[in-house]
């Protein structure tokens, strides 16, 4: 079977089974939904890997994952955008979420070459690796490279970098990039900065922890966050805060109640519907920005997302026990002790 040069979109079981029988070499196939942002950007990560000369052996596929439910099924796939890397009928690789860089080094690393110019390759490499990084840098409105996590630093420097941070209510999206030496590497020659932690906002490279210390004690380091942020706009942190308070029970979901796009927000709405309980919502697929900095905010990764008086009670398992233990109506009333809220 010979690869294509733009992604397959397969309407049937009976195509994929046909397509994954006759594929001789690496099938990369993204279980998507057209509901969710998300998908595109993978889909135009895969789009630009397809036009990659090594990888011309390769086939990309998308599947809608609700529309076949009986492939969702065979491969357990349970939330979208998911990547399944497929060789000679066995599954070899598999990418959850939105994670640019782990996917773009596993079809690099389980593609077959292809021949080529070994003159070109170097050219085509690099280039292709700055894409990647430009994604990488741009996958939020702040990104830090740091040693470690938020939650584990693992050298001083990125220490002291998250506690400022932190001191100025600064959302951020992080990387740890002691889990990938080509990152680490790539970004000194990428933004011409030899040393971690870099801070870049908006996909710009900011400088390292004594640039900031600096903007921090000329106070420009919010304004230069709020102003890239949105140009004047209000800061995303005030954002968040005034949307958790805009009705004494707000549910972050995807969709509205009467259009829920995901079957656990159409499942916390029908919970809610039986406690009588008024309620305001907000549909997070119409803005990536409070779709990401909540996440932050409240450091609850998955949607839906449920808060009373402007407090997370937490998600839709949450939800689902504190009904079995007859605490929601009370939980949602603000009835409960802080004992029984599950933050």
């Amino acid at each position: 079977m010979s690869s294509s040069s733009e992604l397959t979109a397969v309407q049937s079981v009976q195509e994929f089974n046909t397509l994954q029988n006759n594929s001789k070499n690496l099938l990369v196939v993204h279980f998507h939904a057209v509901w969710a942002p998300q998908c595109q950007q993978i889909n135009d990560v895969l789009k630009d890997l397809i036009k990659e000369p090594q990888l011309n052996n390769a086939t990309f596929l998308t599947v809608e994952a609700e529309s076949l439910p009986e492939l969702s099924l065979k491969y357990d796939i349970t939330a979208v955008p998911t990547c399944l890397l497929i060789q000679n009928n066995k599954e070899v690789g598999r990418i959850n979420g939105v994670d640019v860089l782990e996917l773009t080094k596993k079809i690099r690393q389980l593609a077959p070459p292809t021949a080529q110019s070994h003159g070109s390759a170097p050219s085509n490499q690099k280039e292709s690796r700055n894409e990647t990084l430009k994604k990488l840098v741009n996958a939020a409105p702040v990104m830090i490279f740091i040693k470690g996590t938020p939650t584990e630093p693992k050298c001083g420097f990125s220490r002291t970098l998250l506690d400022i941070l932190s001191q100025q209510n600064i959302t951020y999206n992080s990387f740890d990039i002691l889990t990938d030496e080509s990152v680490r590497q790539g970004l000194k020659e990428y933004s011409n900065w030899p040393t971690f932690p870099q801070v870049y906002v908006r996909g710009e490279l900011i400088g390292g922890l004594d640039i900031v210390k600096e903007l921090v004690a000329s106070g420009e380091l919010n304004e230069m966050v709020r102003g890239r942020e949105g140009d004047g706009k209000e800061p995303l942190e005030e954002r968040l805060k005034k949307l958790l308070s805009r009705d004494e029970v707000m549910v972050f979901m995807k969709g509205s109640p009467e259009g829920p796009k995901c079957g656990f927000s159409k499942s916390i709405t029908e919970i809610l519907a039986g406690t009588g309980v008024k309620y305001g919502h907000f549909d997070i697929l119409t803005d990536d920005e409070v779709r990401q900095g909540l996440k932050t905010f409240s450091n609850w990764p998955t949607y839906p997302q449920l808060y009373v008086k402007g407090q997370l009670i937490g998600g839709l398992d949450i939800v689902k026990e504190l009904k079995e233990m007859g605490e929601l109506e009370s939980t949602l009333k603000g009835e409960s002790s802080e004992d029984n809220l599950f933050t």
